[in-house]
């Protein structure tokens, strides 16, 4: 009988290539690529946190705590990420369909960074809109291909512990 560790890799890659059989469009990668850009180092998610400091004087200090927690996010995520070294998923018939800043992959800093944000701020802005917005930015990092599930699946369960703190 396989391990449990084979077993969760399979189905780990099974999910993998379901997700990736998803409908690809040039115009849905195109519009999939760019959301997922807005993710590179949390850089959205820092962006919104500085906006609402500066923009909402009677809770400037909550911004700066919920967005100092969602930078310690992605930085906690990529020490993970360098401690770890797993690889990106390499499927032949399955390329990436958007380039990285790394060859690395557990766990994933985009949906750390963006389920951090969902919760850091869950009390200055609306929670359903975040959460829908971490899920598609973690959705986005399967459907490009740059991420197993397992990866996706890590970095929102470390983003939301992570931004419990900033709440």
């Amino acid at each position: 009988m396989p391990s449990l560790r084979v077993r969760a890799n399979a189905l780990d890659l099974a999910l993998y290539r379901r997700v990736r059989g998803v409908a690809r469009t040039p115009a849905t990668v195109r519009w999939v690529r760019s959301y997922s850009r807005l993710g590179e180092h949390g850089a959205v998610w820092l962006a919104t946190g500085a906006a609402g400091a500066a923009l909402d004087s009677r809770h400037r200090a909550r911004w700066a705590h919920a967005t100092a927690c969602v930078g310690g996010a992605y930085v906690i995520s990529t020490s993970i990420k360098l401690a770890v070294g797993r690889h990106r998923p390499v499927v032949e018939d399955l390329p990436h369909l958007m380039a990285t800043p790394t060859g690395l992959s557990f766990p994933s800093s985009h949906a750390t960074s963006s389920f951090a944000a969902a919760r850091a701020f869950g009390r200055l802005l609306p929670s359903p809109v975040l959460y829908a917005a971490a899920v598609a930015m973690g959705a986005s990092r399967l459907y490009l291909g740059v991420h197993y599930p397992s990866d996706v699946a890590a970095g929102a369960l470390l983003g939301t512990l992570i931004g419990s703190l900033g709440r």
